[in-house]
Parts: structure tokens; sequence; C-alpha cells
């Protein structure tokens, strides 16, 4: 839990800058936050989860 909220955070902050920026529009970022929305509702999203757990532990490693 503690992971994927401070993952949500992160890239939270990452869109906030881009869109600031200027790099990418806001129907973009709503559309992909969407993909994000319903691609979680699938059955695919165990996998993805502990695909990013463990790109976590291999960053933390380093």
């Amino acid at each position: 839990m503690a992971l994927s909220l401070s993952a949500a955070v992160l890239l939270g902050i990452i869109v906030f800058v881009l869109l600031k920026g200027g790099y990418v529009r806001v129907g973009s970022a709503l559309a992909c936050t969407l993909f994000g929305f319903t691609l979680a509702a699938t059955g695919l999203a165990p996998v993805i989860d502990s695909g990013l757990a463990s790109l976590a532990g291999l960053i933390s490693s380093f």
C-alpha cells in the first residue's frame, strides 16, 4: 500500500510538471488517467502490480 501511494504521488507530480510545462495537454493526461483506471479493473492488474513491485525492489537494491 505504501509503495503504490508513493508511486501515485510521484507520478502525479510528474504529470503536473509536464502539464505546467506544456509537454502534455490536459486531454491527453485525462485519457491516460482513464486508461489507467480501466486497466486496473482488468485481470492484468495483479501482473502489473507484481511487476512494479519487483522493479521497485530492483531499484532499491542499487
